[in-house]
């Protein structure tokens, strides 16, 4: 993104190049935004904590110009650091309660909060950690009705298939044509692989569970039983990538699109993976890594 922005500013820089009697236009300084200073005399190993109950110590939740003026990137990587830190979800609540001091502020942290801790695409991606986010937007008195549908919807989404519950169930169509339910597979444990065959990142993780050398052990025992479900609707595409798709495990597609059209699972981020115990309770939730679940199934070992 970076990059981007840099490439951005240069070709903006050409282009007025070009025109010798272009107007000059000042534009103002972004305001940026600096962490709390860490005291000197504090120990290495009281630091991250310190800056965690500290960290928007000198920010003004109060001053709306000051959002008005800032950089947004700045802010972003602001936001993403203090996430790093290990900010847990009464962190996020306290700081969604500071910043609901108005509208715009709220709609602001709202927005980091959704690129940083929502967004598919970023590394810091944390359902749980966004949960108080949606939370905070609902309790605030600055939304109407309408404005609270988005929120409450993926509040909803957020809620279901959290570490530690029971899997949502779903009824499925098996590649043979037979039926099955997610909760009909008897294994130690059920890899739950939400896919689309037109979804090159889809392609990419099975290529890279296939690789794993701890997952295929346990799937070759039978100790893990790996579910791929598409819930689309082309399940003629769906039928005809059948036949590169790997063997030994178990291909289902839910021709009627109940687990998306019901919430039953998030399916606005593909893949996603669910790593489910004996008893269908969530181990890992909604992740594209591989790792993690090869990191859970050593943790439950």
């Amino acid at each position: 993104m970076k990059r981007l922005t840099i490439l951005l500013l240069a070709l903006c820089c050409a282009a007025s190049c070009g025109r010798r009697h272009a107007p000059v236009t000042e534009h103002p300084v972004p305001a940026l935004f600096r962490p709390a200073a860490l005291p000197s005399s504090l120990p290495a190993s009281e630091r991250a904590e310190y800056l965690r109950t500290h960290y928007w110590d000198t920010f003004d939740f109060a001053d709306t110009l000051f959002i008005a003026r800032a950089d947004t990137l700045h802010m972003l990587d602001a936001f993403a650091s203090y996430v790093a830190l290990g900010a847990d979800s009464g962190a996020m609540a306290d700081l969604v309660r500071r910043a609901s001091v108005s509208r715009p502020m709220l709609d602001y942290f709202g927005m980091l909060a959704e690129r940083v801790l929502h967004d598919p695409n970023s590394p810091l991606r944390d359902v749980e950690r966004y949960i108080p986010v949606l939370r905070g937007k609902l309790a605030s008195p600055w939304y109407d009705t309408l404005e609270r549908l988005g929120p409450e919807t993926e509040l909803r989404l957020a809620l279901r298939n959290r570490v530690g519950e029971q899997a949502g169930d779903f009824r499925c169509t098996l590649a043979s044509g037979a039926t099955t339910r997610l909760y009909d597979l008897r294994a130690d444990y059920t890899l739950l692989f939400l896919t689309d065959p037109e979804c090159p990142m889809c392609r990419r993780t099975t290529e890279e569970l296939l690789a794993s050398p701890r997952i295929n052990e346990l799937a070759e025992r039978g100790t893990l039983r790996i579910l791929t479900l598409y819930s689309g609707e082309d399940t003629t595409a769906w039928r005809r990538s059948l036949s590169h798709a790997p063997r030994g495990w178990l291909h289902a597609c839910d021709a009627a699109c109940t687990v998306r059209d019901e919430g039953i699972y998030d399916l606005r981020a593909l893949p996603a993976l669910y790593l489910l115990d004996r008893e269908k309770r969530v181990l890992v939730k909604d992740s594209a890594d591989p790792a993690e679940i090869e990191e859970a199934l050593d943790r439950d070992a």
